[in-house]
């Protein structure tokens, strides 16, 4: 996992888009999370150099054309291996090659960059969870179906 100190001029534009974007169908926390989301693209796209796309079906392009959704939670600590990267059940039909996942500390301060994984292989080794059930290592009450996954099966980028 890698920690990414923030800027100011990050946090700025994650809020612009914010701002512009407003609060999407089928949201599950009525926009609030948009600046969330926006931060770990901005941030993820200067980090590793990564064209930023912002379309429904990807976020980021790669520099061999390969695409990518960024998937961002809000924490208040440090993710540890066993916390779980989750996808929302309406989005599987995303158009894209891979999946990265970073957490976001609630000041917006620091992001964790948690790892990536080719999207097809990230269905084959995620549980998909039901709304409404619970999870029992944390207490957890699922809002929506999503598919989940152990950060520790991601690949963290280092080499």
């Amino acid at each position: 996992m890698q920690t990414i100190i923030t800027t100011k001029e990050q946090i700025k534009q994650a809020q612009d888009m914010s701002e512009e974007m407003g609060i999407l169908k089928n949201s599950i926390t009525r926009g609030k999370g948009n600046v969330i989301g926006f931060l770990g693209e901005v941030v993820l796209s200067h980090y590793l150099g990564w064209k930023q796309a912002n379309t429904y079906d990807y976020d980021l392009i790669m520099q061999d054309g390969s695409t990518v959704d960024v998937k961002s939670k809000q924490c208040r600590s440090i993710p540890q291996p066993h916390y779980e990267c989750s996808v929302n059940a309406i989005n599987t039909k995303q158009n894209c090659d891979y999946y990265a996942f970073t957490r976001i500390k609630s000041d917006l301060s620091v992001l964790y960059f948690a790892g990536i994984i080719p999207k097809e292989l990230y269905y084959t080794l995620a549980v998909k969870k039901f709304k409404d059930d619970v999870d029992p290592s944390n207490g957890f009450m699922f809002r929506s179906d999503c598919y989940n996954l152990a950060l520790s099966e991601l690949d963290d980028l280092k080499e």
